[in-house]
C-alpha cells in the first residue's frame, strides 16, 4: 500500500469519527474502535508531566459502548450541535505496532438558544491498526490545551 493510500485512509477514519459524534451517530463510535483499545482525554498539562488524572478514560470497546450509553440512557443535558475541525493530520511513524499519527482539533457546540461557542481545543495522539480491510483505533489520546473546560464533558472530544 503507498503512502498515499495510507494517508488518506487515516483522514477517512479521523474524519469519520467525527462525523460519527457531529451526526449524532454515537453507537457507530466505537465500532471505530478495536476491542482492547485506549481512549482518554487528558489535559495538557498532565500529559506533558506524565500525571495520570484523565478527564475520561476508557480501557476498553465496551467502556466506550458504555459511555454511549451513558449519553442516550441517563444523562439529561440540553441539546446541542457538536462540529469538529480536524486538521494538520500527520502520520508520524509505521512499525509492528501500527501506525503512529496525530491531528489537531477544535471542537465547536451549539447549544439551540445559544451562539455557537469553542468548547474544546487540542491535539490527539493516536495509534491506528488494521482490523480485516479497515484501519481502527488502538489508542486514541486527546490533549486538550486549556485548564478551562466546561462543568460537563457530554459528548467524545
Amino acid at each position: 500500500m503507498s503512502s498515499l493510500e495510507i494517508r488518506t485512509e487515516v483522514e477517512d477514519l479521523y474524519y469519520d469519527y467525527a462525523a460519527a459524534i457531529d451526526d449524532g451517530e454515537l453507537e457507530r463510535w466505537p465500532e471505530l474502535f478495536v476491542d482492547d483499545c485506549l481512549y482518554k482525554i487528558v489535559s495538557r498539562e498532565n500529559h506533558d508531566r506524565g500525571l495520570p488524572l484523565a478527564l475520561m478514560l476508557c480501557e476498553s470497546k465496551g467502556m466506550l459502548i458504555d459511555r454511549v450509553t451513558a449519553i442516550r440512557q441517563t444523562q439529561m443535558f440540553a441539546p446541542r450541535a457538536m462540529r469538529h475541525l480536524i486538521g494538520n493530520i500527520r502520520i508520524r511513524s509505521q512499525d509492528s505496532g501500527g501506525i503512529h499519527a496525530g491531528a489537531n482539533y477544535v471542537l465547536l457546540q451549539t447549544l439551540v438558544d445559544d451562539e455557537t461557542r469553542v468548547v474544546n481545543a487540542g491535539r490527539y495522539i493516536d495509534t491506528l491498526v488494521r482490523e480485516g480491510d479497515y484501519l481502527k483505533f488502538k489508542s486514541r489520546i486527546c490533549i486538550y490545551d486549556t485548564t478551562m473546560i466546561p462543568n460537563s464533558l457530554i459528548y467524545p472530544i
